[in-house]
């Protein structure tokens, strides 16, 4: 750990990138997935269960956690940590991107956004300063530069008149935020699909001498490969000895592909969301708990894991709980699918200090491509 905010990186393989974020609150190993606490709980988790997953790192929302509880209680709580039983780092986002896809009646100008909640309909305002003074009083350790997300596929001159918006509202929360010892700002690299916004934008943000740098608007429905052609023009622009968070990515198959272009960090809801839902992620690919096949079969989901969950139950009792509506169905699920991303994490951080991270892909991929157990 360290008194101040740093990255060193460990090791490379290709574009590959195994490194270390030190700060105050400990230590994050790179590439990592940020299991997304939404508001203040990592849904259908203990936070304990999150931490012996080797989670280093956890998300929250600005935007769900100003409206409720309230940022200003939290601070009065304590700040996010004590209040949800976290004592490592937490990454808040701006809540840039719920304002645009849940807010009512939204209306975005140069100085920020008013919207009306979807919880109750009440009037809010969120400037760039705004924005950053709440993710202050809920004291996170990695604070994001309010921005606008917008939604594709759209005109070129929205995505360049959001991006201009983006930059200037980052140089506006770099002032904000000011010098927090031992936290950091990230900006947000935007330009929708468009190559030569991406790389505009991803340039002066780096002339802004930012802590650490973010990619959005991207796995919000384009195409992967959209996705990964924009990563291929963006992260070679950044620097080199900054961490490059890819925000919402995402499926196994999006982040060992998004590795190699020299991306460290993801967060997404899908592994807790689909394990509330009745699907399991494995070493194996995925696995529908809801479907008939399971109902009499005694095999657990994966009998190498080292989560319980994974190793202790049959998918016939997995199966039941799911189709009977068991909040223990979604608990042992989402618990099995944090353990499958962040064992995938490891086997990603080994495989880069071996120096064969492209080849340990290909057999990631080609077991998921063969798919789960056949039937007994």
């Amino acid at each position: 750990m360290s008194e101040n905010f740093t990255f060193k990186l460990l090791a490379t393989d290709g574009k590959a990138r195994r490194g270390e974020i030190s700060m105050p609150r400990g230590t994050i190993r790179t590439p990592a997935f940020m299991p997304v606490g939404t508001g203040g709980t990592v849904k259908a988790m203990y936070m304990d269960q999150v931490r012996d997953l080797g989670a280093d790192i956890i998300l929250g929302n600005t935007y769900h956690l100003m409206l409720r509880p309230g940022a200003e209680r939290v601070a009065r709580l304590g700040g996010l940590h004590e209040f949800g039983g976290w004592s490592g780092p937490i990454l808040t986002d701006s809540g840039g991107f719920q304002v645009m896809s849940l807010a009512k009646l939204r209306k975005l100008n140069e100085q920020g956004v008013t919207f009306r909640s979807h919880i109750d309909g009440a009037k809010y305002e969120m400037s760039p300063e705004r924005s950053i003074e709440i993710q202050g009083l809920l004291d996170s350790d990695i604070q994001m530069q309010l921005d606008e997300c917008v939604a594709l596929p759209t005109t070129e001159k929205d995505m360049a008149r959001a991006m201009e918006l983006s930059l200037r509202w980052a140089e506006r929360c770099k002032v904000a935020f000011g010098d927090q010892r031992g936290k950091a700002m990230f900006g947000i690299v935007q330009g929708g699909d468009n190559a030569a916004l991406r790389e505009r934008s991803a340039e002066a943000l780096k002339a802004m001498d930012l802590k650490g740098y973010a990619v959005g608007g991207l796995a919000v429905g384009e195409p992967q490969e959209v996705m990964l052609e924009m990563l291929d023009v963006t992260c070679p622009v950044l620097p080199h000895d900054k961490p490059r968070y890819l925000m919402g990515v995402g499926t196994p198959d999006d982040m060992l592909k998004s590795v190699a272009r020299g991306i460290d960090m993801f967060d997404c809801v899908m592994p807790t969301r689909a394990g509330r839902h009745g699907l399991a992620y494995t070493r194996r690919g995925k696995v529908n708990l809801r479907n008939a096949r399971h109902a009499e079969d005694h095999r657990p989901l994966d009998e190498e894991s080292d989560c319980p969950a994974a190793r202790d139950y049959s998918r016939a009792y997995l199966h039941h709980l799911v189709k009977s509506g068991e909040a223990l169905g979604g608990m042992l699920l989402t618990w099995n699918n944090l353990a499958y991303y962040q064992s995938l994490m490891a086997d990603i951080r080994a495989a880069i200090e071996a120096g064969c991270f492209a080849t340990r892909a290909q057999v990631i991929t080609a077991a998921w491509d063969a798919g789960d157990l056949p039937p007994l």
